[in-house]
């Protein structure tokens, strides 16, 4: 017969969790993973970014899902970011000197004429 101190605290045995079984996430285990707040996770899991089980109350994350989910942000093809911050960049510079020969460049034969003070 088992012992006080092999049983359980109400006289239950305490089992190993069976082999192969995964042990669901809670909030705070996965915000410590992540490196992400509590507050972020619940506001995720409210919007449906995050998968996530409901157990009555209670929000946990099965990791296997949590590590596919991460995976799906990873690109594969594409080019770099920063080609097309490049691109992006010559865009907008293109951009800004339309806009300076618009603003700066007399119009229907209008002059620009100094100001009567001289100081320009």
């Amino acid at each position: 017969m088992p012992t006080r101190a092999q049983k359980g605290g109400r006289g239950c045995r305490k089992t190993p969790p069976a082999k192969g079984s995964q042990m669901l996430l809670t909030i705070k285990d996965l915000s410590t993973w992540l490196n992400i707040k509590p507050s972020t996770l619940y506001l995720w899991a409210a919007q449906g970014k995050i998968p996530y089980q409901r157990i009555h109350s209670l929000i946990r994350f099965e990791k296997h899902m949590i590590e596919q989910w991460l995976a799906s942000f990873y690109r594969s093809s594409g080019p770099p970011l920063r080609m097309r911050r490049l691109a992006a960049d010559a865009d907008l510079d293109a951009l800004i000197e339309a806009a300076k020969r618009e603003a700066y460049t007399s119009r229907h034969g209008e002059t620009i004429t100094p100001s009567p003070t001289g100081k320009e």
